[in-house]
């Protein structure tokens, strides 16, 4: 897992500045240096600075991770073509145990937060329960889609499933019985993802269609139907309040390739775009209002970069570029200012960790001698900024996962950046 962080801060009235540090890769002995800042003309700064590089650890996986989901703010459970989930302690860099009884890739992800179960589904056509008190075994199995799972939500309360498929279908599930309830089908439906609306009985569902359904899970019926858009919608999310919703487009060469914020109330209608990816983009998520002063959307997209958003306005905040990653095919918030991405080529997640505040010290999170002395002398590091879609220092290692773990402190200077220098 590889540290990425971001220091969004308030410059001037009606200006935002904001910071990004990024490291991926061998480790290196010295800082690269390059220098860039760029205002925009609506006000808006975008800076960019780089560090060292950080301690390695094990894999979590030995081939392509597909999705990351959150357990609880230490843990998130990831899987891929590996055939294999796992609960990992993002926090510690530590595999905290492996689940093994799907048969092909895992697609999808669903925890029911901060308790020890979570859900898994697979191209072969099964949806698994887990539970990491547990045995590995899976708790329960829901067999009933006749092609791969491409769907999966877990409601408010934790006592239904909802599960979609490129076999046009919806199935839900009693989870306690692990019996379907209900099924609808939508010819030409081919379901990309589904999210459950939060403290209601709304389901939310992207098409290859398209299109973007709002499902009542009573009797489980189309309730609404947004407007067809232009390209294969991949992916959607709900606001924490429920009031709003984000969903995200396929695309090639700056086509397509936007996210569209939607009001979920009364009107239904779209609210903002927010364009700057080249590929299709595979994941949009809500920011915790904890991160900045203003509310913001995250995406990540096939061309290896991560771009946070400001919800209302549609401006590009910055850009997290991962070059050589691949795709980046899920985003999933860890705690209030952290966020995990999963990428194509790199057998791994990688943590983005958010900062807000006066400053953070990185800290080394092995248990080490050298380690232990690195984390004790540390020493300011200066400013060094690289273009706006910029590479990070050094070139990635397949196969490992990376992390470091930041603390906050208060520091003599705001918005200082302190690192170890190991």
């Amino acid at each position: 897992m590889l540290l990425l962080r971001c220091h969004l801060k308030r410059a001037l009235p009606q200006k935002v500045s904001c910071r990004f540090c990024a490291v991926m890769g061998k480790l290196q002995s010295k800082f690269k240096h390059s220098t860039y800042k760029y205002s925009r003309p609506d006000g808006f700064i975008e800076e960019k600075i780089q560090t060292k590089a950080f301690q390695e650890y094990s894999p979590a996986h030995v081939d392509t991770v597909s999705v990351v989901a959150a357990l609880n703010s230490d843990l998130c459970v990831s899987g891929g073509k590996d055939k294999t989930a796992v609960a990992y302690n993002w926090r510690t860099g530590n595999v905290v145990k492996r689940f093994k009884g799907h048969e092909r890739e895992i697609t999808k992800i669903a925890c029911i937060y901060k308790s020890s179960q979570f859900f898994s589904a697979s191209r072969d056509k099964m949806v698994m329960m887990w539970d990491l008190q547990s045995s590995s075994q899976p708790r329960q199995q829901f067999s009933g889609h006749t092609m791969v799972v491409t769907g999966l939500t877990v409601s408010p309360d934790s006592s239904q499933l909802c599960t979609g498929s490129r076999d046009n279908t919806l199935l839900l599930w009693d989870v306690g019985t692990g019996q379907c309830a209900e099924r609808a089908s939508v010819s030409r439906n081919l379901v990309t993802h589904l999210c459950w609306v939060p403290r209601e009985h709304y389901i939310l569902q992207t098409s290859e269609d398209k299109t973007i359904r709002l499902w009542d899970s009573r009797g489980l019926q189309v309730a609404h139907t947004f407007p067809t858009q232009q390209h294969i919608q991949t992916y959607c999310e709900v606001s924490e309040d429920g009031h709003k919703c984000v969903s995200c487009s396929s695309g090639f060469e700056g086509e397509g390739c936007e996210a569209t914020l939607w009001d979920l109330r009364q009107t239904r209608s779209r609210i903002c775009e927010y364009r700057g990816h080249f590929q299709t983009v595979a994941s949009c998520i809500f920011l915790p209002r904890a991160l900045a002063s203003m509310p913001a959307i995250a995406t990540s997209s096939h061309d290896c970069k991560v771009k946070i958003w400001n919800q209302d306005t549609g401006a590009c905040l910055f850009t997290l570029s991962l070059d050589g990653s691949g795709p980046l095919t899920s985003l999933a918030v860890a705690d209030s200012v952290s966020l995990l991405c999963t990428s194509y080529q790199l057998f791994g997640s990688k943590e983005i960790l958010l900062t807000r505040g006066l400053g953070v010290v990185d800290r080394c999170l092995r248990e080490s001698p050298a380690a232990a002395a690195a984390a004790k002398s540390l020493q300011p590091c200066p400013t060094l900024c690289d273009p706006i879609d910029g590479s990070p220092p050094g070139s990635p290692v397949p196969g490992i996962l990376q992390a470091r773990v930041l603390e906050w402190v208060p520091l003599p200077s705001p918005g200082k950046v302190l690192a170890s220098l190991n």
